[in-house]
């Protein structure tokens, strides 16, 4: 649909962003080729969805399809667990939690995840004194419920197969089609070219 594409493209745009790809235009933003990835890592991902999530461009390329279906509340979550786990002051704790919480668990939240109501009633009580964690379960319960669904189609969808084939000659933004395959063929080639 066209909302899907807007989506698609709009990931697509911020990642081309950082692509140099004239060496004419003299920036140094190009990514060196130690941190490209290789076909070898991208067939990784296929293994777990923890070797996914745990490379950075795994996880830009899972996210955008997450945004493509409306669900990248769960990612979101994910991530902003890891982030909290990792939280040094204990004075951050409670603040950090209870943003976490509000964004994601409770009842108005405004990018709500799916948890069942036992999970959702012991991460509220977690809320009374926050510690590093008090979102494990919830992380938990998360992360399978993506592992069982979206990750499975993420490895069927476009985001996937077109970053694990060969990139494709000659099929750079200038000589891009206005097709909806090949501009999704030459978006994900674009996508390998920056990781």
């Amino acid at each position: 649909s066209a909302k899907d594409m807007k989506h698609r493209l709009g990931f697509l745009l911020q990642k081309s962003d950082s692509c140099d790809y004239s060496s004419s235009q003299g920036k140094k933003e190009k990514t060196p080729p130690s941190q490209r990835v290789s076909q070898e890592e991208v067939r990784k991902w296929a293994d777990s969805l923890e070797n996914l999530i745990h490379h950075d461009r795994g996880l830009a390329a899972f996210r955008a399809f997450l945004k493509s279906e409306y669900s990248e509340e769960n990612i979101e979550f994910w991530v902003s667990c890891e982030d909290y786990k990792k939280t040094k002051s204990p004075a951050k704790l409670s603040p950090k939690a209870r943003k976490i919480y509000d964004e994601f668990i409770s009842v108005q939240a405004t990018k709500e995840v799916n948890l069942d109501s036992c999970t959702r009633e012991k991460t509220s009580h977690n809320m009374l004194e926050p510690t590093l964690s008090c979102f494990d379960e919830a992380q938990r319960k998360i992360f399978t419920l993506m592992e069982k669904d979206s990750y499975r189609r993420f490895l069927k969808s476009p985001y996937y197969l077109d970053l694990v084939s060969p990139p494709g000659a000659g099929c750079g933004p200038e000589n891009c089609k206005r097709s909806h395959a090949h501009t999704l063929d030459c978006n994900s080639n674009i996508i390998s070219q920056c990781a």
